[in-house]
This record gives C-alpha cells, structure tokens and sequence, in this order.
C-alpha cells in the first residue's frame, strides 16, 4: 500500500509539472507492483483524468494554455487515440511494453541530447 501512495504521489507531481506522469506511473506499475503491462497502461489512462483535470484548470488560471495551438491536437490526438488503444489491444503484453521502454529510452536521449534554445537566447542577451 505504501508502495502505490508513494508511486501515485511522485507521478501527481510529475504529472502537475506537464511531464507526463505516465512515465514514471507504468515502469512503476509493472516494476514494483508486478502489474502486467495492459494494466499499467488501463490504469494510467484511469489515473489521467482526475490529476490532468486539476493540471489543466492550473495552467489556464496561470494563462499557460493556447487554445489556437491546442484544438487541433487534442482533435488528432483523439483519432491517434482510438488507433492507439486498439493496437494495444491486439498486442502482446511484453511487445507492448518493449514498445514503451524503447519510446522512453528515445524521449530521454533527446531530452539530454537537444540543445537548449531558450537559454542560449537569455545568455546572448
């Protein structure tokens, strides 16, 4: 029990903070709660709803939402969604979960391998 408090706690802030708190949330799952990968991923979609409903009212009270920007991805993101998830339904658990270890392992290398465009232009300055 404990291990989920501290798992749902440290994926809240993640997911507060507009990361992604799937990232930490489904490695945990399967990592430490020895969830199978379907389930993760089912209660990860679960888990989404309440803490981006709270992330979201934030970020729009704080003006960090362009709404321009937003509509059409959240439209595309749908339809990519419903594909997505019955994919995921015809796939096994542990290709899905390679499949999720190799999109992170991409993610995180470009994260540490892309250069930092803002804090250039504020060093220039």
């Amino acid at each position: 029990m404990i291990i989920s408090v501290i798992i749902g706690l440290i994926s809240g802030i993640i997911s507060g903070m507009g990361i992604g708190g799937g990232t930490i949330l489904i490695p945990s799952l399967s990592i430490f709660l020895q969830i199978v990968q379907h389930e993760a991923q089912g209660i990860n979609l679960l888990y989404f709803i309440p803490t981006a409903i709270v992330s979201l009212w934030v970020h729009i009270k704080n003006k960090r939402v362009n709404f321009a920007i937003a509509w059409p991805i959240i439209l595309f993101g749908l339809l990519g969604a419903v594909g997505g998830a019955l994919l995921a339904g015809f796939l096994k658990a542990d290709i899905l979960r390679r499949l999720f270890g190799i999109f992170l392992f991409i993610m995180g290398g470009y994260e540490i391998l892309k250069k930092d465009k803002k804090s250039k232009k504020v060093q220039e300055k």
